[in-house]
């Protein structure tokens, strides 16, 4: 493991909880000087799974590169509260994704969950929002993609003959 120190912020969210979902992670030098930044859409999901989703992708990213004893900033309370035990776990989802973010930890030595305010952790914000945005522009794109099809099937419809008879077969009239 690396003794240098940085420090990760992690936000995740969704736009209708649930809904388009992504996570924003900044990782810094003690220093406030960037090391890495991760953001990825993750569909639709709800902020709590977003947030797991964030700080599981912060930890791999600590753990590939040998960081240890880092401190992991989230804005959402009740993610910090569940990690460290204080708060049931109630959404069927977020048990595999608890499991698989103590067992990062675990690896890692020793990580530290802190809840700040979400005005302590703009840059993460900003990265979880254009998560949300590409998996917005995705989820539009699948519904003009739909409508496209299922107007090219009505059009096909009303475009085939009523009579009964495939489309081509001679008349026999």
């Amino acid at each position: 493991m690396t003794s240098a120190r940085v420090v990760a912020n992690s936000d995740g969210g969704a736009r209708g909880n649930p809904g388009p979902a992504g996570y924003g992670v900044r990782i810094e030098h003690a220093t406030g000087e960037l090391t890495h930044e991760l953001h990825a859409p993750i569909g639709v999901a709800t902020n709590n799974l977003a947030e797991y989703r964030g700080v599981i992708a912060a930890l791999s990213y600590l753990a590939e590169h040998g960081y240890d004893d880092t401190p992991i900033r989230s804005d959402s309370q009740l993610f910090v509260r569940q990690m460290q035990g204080r708060c049931r776990i109630r959404h069927p989802g977020l048990p595999p994704l608890y499991r698989q973010a103590k067992a990062f930890a675990a690896q890692l030595g020793h990580v530290r969950l802190e809840h700040v305010r979400r005005t302590e952790n703009p840059e993460a914000d900003l990265l979880s929002h254009v998560a949300m945005d590409v998996q917005e522009a995705r989820v539009g794109e699948r519904a003009k993609e739909s409508a496209v099809g299922s107007q090219t099937s009505e059009e096909g419809r009303r475009a085939a003959p009523s009579s009964g008879r495939a489309s081509g077969s001679p008349s026999t009239e």
